[in-house]
């Protein structure tokens, strides 16, 4: 098999989008629908791709370069003439090679890989290889002509079709292999005596035919369809959704429900790992083996280890969680937090940028930020590290074995020695040293019969403020 290059089609507005991000860098699954149709080509044996830019090509060139690096370049469309004219902007990258092209546009994320790899497999030897399909209502599709042999002899497309045209079923979803040598060929021909007065590709196809060498591959457009608004970029991710939590089910991962979760492509889940209905994986989150993330769970860009139990509502973003630990529910773990093994972060309770050794534990009601805190460290309910001075944030170190009180205020910077205790209630200012008590609280006072005298002023105070 000789050498396959893609050209990606990603140069238009996308006006129905009706939206300030170009139609090709909106989302499916965390994947931009452009990234997700360079990697289907890629799985199917592209060996690399020119994508076509236009709309906002600064935006698009900048991704794919941060994506793949030299594997894919970029051609300008400065004038929007069509799809012809779109891959002959893309052929302007390739001057002498003769292999196979293969032209896509970059708005179909679900393109399998499977399907793609079909068609540069029969279309080997071909001048020209499409995929079809056929849909109830073909709307909007261009139309596949064959002759009385069944053969595919053109593309009309629909505005330019006849009314007999019209009934056909039969569409063309905008995916050709093509010989590289006959694509500069047939271009050649191309002419804009059309309804839209742009080039069409999809008159390569006559061509092709009258040479007698058309191979066409059918497909379901199911997994064919584009994106041209919000509400089909919706059905398309619901779809890459649903595939993506059938994947990782049939690899081991426990999803009770498959239609009720939501896993970005990029997200890694070990054998045996536990999702509950509700949860958001979003971004490059890694699940280990055995990891239950429970019901409702948002994680984002997160290493949950194995063996980790992520109670139901968990909010947690760009942190680790180790070795069996236990975290919520209703936890918030903000970016560069880091837990240990056998750690326990419980409900209510918040951190940002603070790391817990093995076997500490904040149960629940604390705020924990820009903390070092060793390890079998007890942290009270209701604790406050005061962290910000309101220029800067400080650190605040609990050494190994520390015990602090519930309802302590921790002002940073501030170290807390080894095994030292800090009692319930207090404020602390100042370093603790190892295996000392700190305590401050105020002299407490009881006042014997003041509770009624009280009650007895406020009443009165309530009675004179209704007369007025």
């Amino acid at each position: 098999m000789s050498e396959v290059v893609g050209i990606v089609l990603a140069a238009g507005q996308g006006t129905r989008m009706r939206s300030a991000t170009p139609k090709v860098l909106h989302k499916v699954a965390g994947r931009t629908l452009v990234a997700c149709v360079v990697d289907a080509a890629f799985e199917a044996g592209v060996s690399r791709c020119v994508a076509v830019v236009g709309h906002a090509r600064e935006e698009v060139t900048s991704l794919l370069s941060d994506l793949y690096g030299e594997r894919v370049v970029t051609a300008h469309q400065a004038d929007q003439r069509g799809t012809g004219h779109a891959t002959q902007c893309g052929m302007s990258q390739l001057d002498g090679y003769e292999g196979k092209v293969l032209v896509l546009y970059g708005d179909c994320p679900l393109i399998p890989a499977s399907v793609l790899s079909e068609l540069i497999e029969r279309g080997a030897d071909a001048d020209l290889a499409l995929i079809t399909a056929t849909i109830d209502d073909p709307h909007g599709y261009g139309r596949i002509l064959r002759d009385e042999q069944g053969r595919a002899i053109a593309i009309r497309e629909h505005r330019d079709c006849s009314p007999d045209e019209l009934a056909v079923n039969e569409v063309n979803p905008g995916l050709y292999l093509i010989d590289a040598a006959f694509l500069r060929e047939a271009m050649a021909s191309l002419k804009d005596d059309n309804d839209q007065g742009e080039l069409y590709l999809t008159d390569v196809l006559a061509f092709a035919a009258e040479r007698g060498d058309v191979v066409d591959v059918k497909g379901e457009m199911t997994t064919l369809r584009g994106v041209n608004d919000r509400a089909e970029l919706a059905i398309v991710d619901q779809v890459m959704r649903r595939r993506i939590a059938e994947r990782h089910a049939r690899a081991g991962v426990g999803i009770r429900d498959l239609d009720d979760v939501w896993i970005d492509a990029q997200v890694v889940i070990a054998p045996d790992a536990s999702i509950g209905p509700g949860v958001h994986l979003r971004g490059h989150c890694q699940i280990g083996a055995g990891a239950i993330i429970d019901v409702g769970c948002v994680l984002t860009d997160m290493r949950v280890a194995p063996d980790a139990h992520v109670l139901p509502y968990t909010v947690a973003t760009e942190s680790s969680i180790g070795d069996r630990a236990k975290v919520g529910p209703f936890t918030h773990l903000r970016p560069k937090t880091e837990l240990g093994p056998d750690t326990k972060i419980g409900n209510f309770v918040e951190t940002k940028k603070t790391r817990l050794g093995p076997g500490s534990k904040a149960s629940h009601l604390s705020y924990l930020g820009d903390g070092e805190v060793g390890a079998g460290v007890n942290i009270g309910a209701g604790t406050i590290f005061c962290n910000y001075d309101g220029y800067q944030k400080n650190v605040t170190t609990l050494e190994d074995g520390v015990f602090i009180g519930s309802d302590s205020q921790l002002v940073a910077p501030l170290t807390i020695g080894k095994g030292a205790y800090v009692a319930s209630g207090t404020t602390v200012t100042r370093d603790v040293p190892a295996d000392a008590l700190a305590l401050s609280r105020t002299k407490q006072e009881n006042k014997l019969g003041y509770a009624a005298r009280l009650r007895a002023r406020l009443e009165a105070m309530k009675k004179s403020k209704a007369k007025k």
